[in-house]
């Protein structure tokens, strides 16, 4: 099994290939709190993370923020009071990359 928050981003492009049904189901028991969701048939890898206040809320964002920038991979955050929510998805090939659930496992390494 591969352990995704050891891994890396690989440069993803236009045409590489979605993840496969099997890849999902290896990868989302490391991953128990994520929800696969679909937005404007774009698949995405989803989680709310519950924090104390706004100051805590802001900080882990800028976390993710910089795992972001140093792995070339970027989400959607949204911050709001007590609240984030993390999502993750390649929108080059519009749907899951093995990167994104490499992406989801750092995000949760952070906390």
């Amino acid at each position: 099994m591969i352990d995704l928050n050891r891994q890396t981003c690989a440069a993803c492009q236009a045409g590489a290939p979605l993840v496969t049904q099997e890849q999902i189901d290896e990868f989302m028991p490391q991953l128990p709190d994520w929800q696969i969701i679909e937005i404007d048939g774009i698949k995405r890898l989803q989680r709310l993370y519950l924090l104390s206040n706004f100051v805590e809320a802001l900080a882990f964002s800028n976390k993710v923020g910089e795992i972001a920038e140093q792995e070339g991979h970027h989400p959607a955050i949204l911050t709001e009071w007590g609240r984030v929510t993390v999502s993750w998805w390649s929108h080059k090939i519009k749907g899951l990359h093995v990167n994104d659930f490499i992406m989801a496992a750092k995000t949760d390494a952070l906390l």
